[in-house]
């Protein structure tokens, strides 16, 4: 049994294993192998072509590696996000370069193309390639046509088109192709979307020379706003490329990550679809680029808010839901894909996301926060703006006592937790902030009760007395790392007695060498089976939390040592395992805007 065991695992790639291309609209995940085993088409959220890292058999790849025993390294072109993947053998040196051009407003914003250009740049090296599509998660038949050095893959929902420099064949549901280059030699294969007035065309070598070009421009031009100077830069820089792919062009939108049921734990069913834009990941997201300078990113995602989010109705979790899909849309049934075996035969694989329908208080602390910084750092808000601004004050003044879900969605019931009083603490300080700079008219005499009853209420019933630290609901004793938020969010001075006796027992309690849990789940029940690994967020929060308490030199230490658990892309998942494993939807927004906060008030720190 435990051979088969690791013969199946032996399928699979490690999760950080892999690098991210993107158009900014979908992503594809390229392994170290050169293999593509995760791609939806046209859109993030789409259902996969490519879902091999979801079942190895039946969920489809996009193959190509030299032919012959090779070892391999992985890299991204510098400033940019295009990938190359270089093979080594005692014949010669190879390499992909990855990549998915983008398209500018004034183009066609439905093509869709996945560039591939292979080449030798020492000897000669034999490569093989092997395109095996599996439309809608592997649930949609194909056929296969071929007309010169065109194949087309077509399904009820998707047509493909790859064209190849080199001959390819096909097996009547697969192409393939093997061939061999030597020294400054080149192939190229292009995938493309086709239908819906997007005509098919070749990719002939000097286009995708072109193509390169113009994709290495599009993303210097874009890192070249940004203002970090800091000691990090290289870090900083690969999280704000990363997280400027996990943007939806179209609509603004930010996704908390490109991948579905990806396990946090191998085996274990916590298992969850992360290809929505969440309220408090974007709003994060948008805290994050500000920091850096770029504000195009910030009013995209306003203008996602003002066309696609109703920030003047009460479904019954008041006026925000927690997510929406990137194009705005409400409903994000969930839903079981049984056929696939799941990541290492981590079952169930989930499309969809059920916690939509949760009551997550927090997110309103963290959206008008986000709000208020656009406004500070970006372009002064609206009239209009300021008006949902004031509804959705009001709402959080009549309901922050609610118990709720909480900010890691746990499925164990609402409970009165301290983090999501804290985000409302936020709410209503953040607009008082705005009305009393930009003399908007609030309704202060309501407002301001609300917020020091919601204060006292912290002070008196988030405290434990027995612990010596806040804690994760009302009377107690659990703890929880989303209370490292409290000087974060300027709740709490960074040297108040009571706060760093909290941080003394959150190192204490969830602090494993700089690695922070989220919460233990066998005191704090969270309706799901199983452990997880620790979460990548917190340690980054953790890392500010030090700096902000003026312990330099843990904070530093704990920040590098966060460095080494990164991919060798410098990429985050949303957790690291028992061995510093990658673990979780990859990469996660929610890691990455961490990073990039703590760096900048870590470098702020140090002076």
């Amino acid at each position: 049994m435990q051979a088969d065991k690791a013969h199946d695992d032996s399928r699979y790639l490690p999760i950080g294993e892999h690098g991210l291309i993107g158009d900014l609209r979908t992503v594809a995940l390229v392994g170290t192998n050169g293999t593509i085993d995760w791609y939806c088409c046209p859109s993030f959220d789409s259902p996969s072509v490519f879902g091999s890292i979801l079942d190895a058999d039946k969920g489809g790849s996009f193959e190509l590696f030299a032919d012959v025993p090779a070892s391999t390294k992985q890299f991204y072109f510098p400033d940019t996000n295009v990938l190359i993947t270089r093979f080594f053998a005692d014949d010669g040196v190879g390499e992909i370069q990855d990549y998915m051009p983008i398209a500018g407003e004034s183009l066609e914003v439905d093509r869709h193309r996945l560039i591939r250009r292979v080449s030798c740049v020492r000897g000669t090296m034999p490569f093989r390639a092997r395109v095996a599509p599996r439309f809608d998660y592997a649930r949609q038949p194909h056929t296969v046509h071929q007309d010169g050095s065109r194949t087309t893959f077509e399904s009820d929902s998707l047509t493909l088109a790859l064209s190849g420099s080199v001959p390819v064949e096909t097996d009547g549901t697969d192409a393939w192709s093997r061939f061999e280059l030597r020294e400054g030699e080149h192939a190229v294969f292009a995938l493309d979307r086709i239908g819906a007035g997007v005509e098919p065309r070749g990719c002939p070598e000097e286009e995708a020379e072109e193509e390169f070009a113009a994709t290495v421009r599009f993303w210097r031009r874009w890192l070249s706003a940004s203002r970090y100077r800091g000691r990090w830069r290289e870090v900083v820089h690969r999280s704000a490329l990363t997280l400027k792919l996990l943007t939806y062009a179209p609509t603004g939108g930010i996704v908390a990550a490109p991948t579905t049921s990806l396990p946090e734990q191998i085996g274990g069913v916590r298992n969850w679809d992360y290809r929505y834009v969440w309220v408090r990941d974007a709003a994060f997201c948008v805290y994050a680029l500000l920091r850096l300078g770029f504000t195009e990113e910030a009013e995209a995602f306003m203008g996602f808010l003002s066309r696609h989010v109703r920030l003047d109705g009460d479904g019954g979790t008041g006026p925000l839901q927690i997510m929406y899909g990137i194009d705005g849309r409400s409903e994000l049934p969930e839903e079981e894909l049984t056929h696939l075996e799941g990541y290492r035969g981590s079952a169930p694989v989930r499309v969809g996301n059920a916690a939509v329908y949760q009551l997550q208080l927090d997110i309103y602390g963290a959206l008008i926060d986000s709000i208020y910084l656009y406004n500070k750092w970006g372009t002064p808000i609206s009239s209009e703006r300021w008006e949902e601004v004031c509804t959705l004050v009001d709402w959080v003044c009549d309901n922050w006592d609610q118990p709720d879900e909480g900010i890691w969605e746990t499925r164990g019931g609402r409970k009165n937790f301290v983090y999501s009083r804290l985000m409302c603490w936020v709410a209503i300080e953040r607009a008082m902030r705005m009305a009393a700079q930009r003399g908007l008219p609030a309704d202060i005499p309501r407002w301001r009760p609300a917020r020091d009853a919601i204060y006292r209420d912290i002070m008196r019933h988030g405290w434990s007395d027995t612990l010596r630290a806040f804690v994760q609901h009302f009377d107690e004793d659990v703890l929880d790392a989303s209370i490292l938020m409290m000087p974060l969010a300027k709740f709490v001075s960074p040297t108040d007695p009571k706060w760093l006796s909290t941080l003394e027992v959150l190192g204490r309690g969830l602090v494993s060498d700089s690695l922070v849990y989220r919460y233990d789940p066998i005191t704090s029940p969270d309706g799901l089976e199983g452990p997880e690994g620790t979460f990548s967020i917190c340690s980054f929060w953790y890392v500010e939390a030090l700096a902000r308490a003026g312990r330099l030199d843990e904070a530093r230490l704990a920040f590098e040592k966060m460095l080494t658990y990164a991919n060798h892309l410098g990429l985050y998942a949303e957790e690291i395992g028992h061995t510093g494993e990658q673990l979780g939807n990859f990469p996660q927004a929610f890691t990455h805007l961490a990073l990039i906060s703590a760096a900048f008030n870590l470098d702020h720190a140090l002076g």
